[in-house]
C-alpha cells in the first residue's frame, strides 16, 4: 500500500467530498450530512478505476477564517492530505459558485504546487453544468462537471485521475 499513489479530496465545507469519496470507492464509508462540520479527520480507501489502484483520502472543509482550537486542528488534518497526496481533487459547489472559501484554497493549493483536477460537484442540470465556466477564475484547467450523488461525471472524473497519474514519475504498484 505505501507505493500507491494517493488522491485527497478537498474543497470547502458542504461542497460533496464525502458524497463523492463514497461514490469514487462504490461504499459508504464516510458519514454524508448537511450539517457543516462532519467530517474531522482524514477518512482512507482503495479507489480502482482503470487498471489502477490508488488511495482515496477524504478530508474535511477548508476554511478561509479559522475561529477555535477544534476547526484548526481540523484544518491541520485536510493539510496533512495535502503533503502526502500526488494528487489533488479540489471539489466546488456548482449550485453556490465561487466563494470566499473557494478562492482561498486555490490559493493554498497553488502554495503547494500539487497536481490539481478542479470539480464542479452539485452539477445535475444542464443550466448548472453550463456555469461551470465561472470555476476557471480559481486558475485551473477546465473544472469536470459531476454530480457525486447520482454518480453523473463520475466515469469521466476517474478517467482524468488515471490520466494524470498514470503520466507522473512515481512507480505503479497494482
Amino acid at each position: 500500500m505505501a507505493n500507491l499513489f494517493k488522491v485527497a479530496i478537498v474543497g470547502r465545507t458542504n461542497v460533496g467530498k464525502s458524497t463523492l469519496f463514497n461514490r469514487l470507492i462504490s461504499h459508504q464509508k464516510a458519514i454524508v450530512s448537511k450539517e457543516s462540520g462532519t467530517t474531522r479527520d482524514r477518512n482512507y480507501a482503495i479507489c480502482s478505476w482503470g487498471g489502477l489502484d490508488f488511495i482515496l483520502i477524504d478530508t474535511a472543509g477548508m476554511h478561509e477564517q479559522v475561529n477555535d482550537e477544534v476547526e484548526e486542528q481540523i484544518q491541520r488534518q485536510a493539510f496533512m492530505a495535502l503533503e502526502e497526496a500526488d494528487l489533488i481533487l479540489f471539489v466546488t459547489d456548482t449550485t453556490s459558485g465561487v466563494m470566499s472559501d473557494d478562492k482561498a484554497v486555490a490559493k493554498t493549493l497553488k502554495k503547494h504546487k500539487k497536481k490539481v483536477i478542479l470539480v464542479a460537484n452539485k452539477a445535475d442540470t444542464s443550466r448548472l453544468r453550463q456555469q461551470i465556466a465561472d470555476f476557471f477564475r480559481l486558475g485551473f484547467a477546465q473544472p469536470i462537471p459531476i454530480s457525486a450523488k447520482s454518480g453523473s461525471g463520475c466515469g469521466d472524473l476517474l478517467d482524468e485521475v488515471v490520466k494524470t497519474l498514470s503520466g507522473s514519475k512515481k512507480k505503479i504498484k497494482t
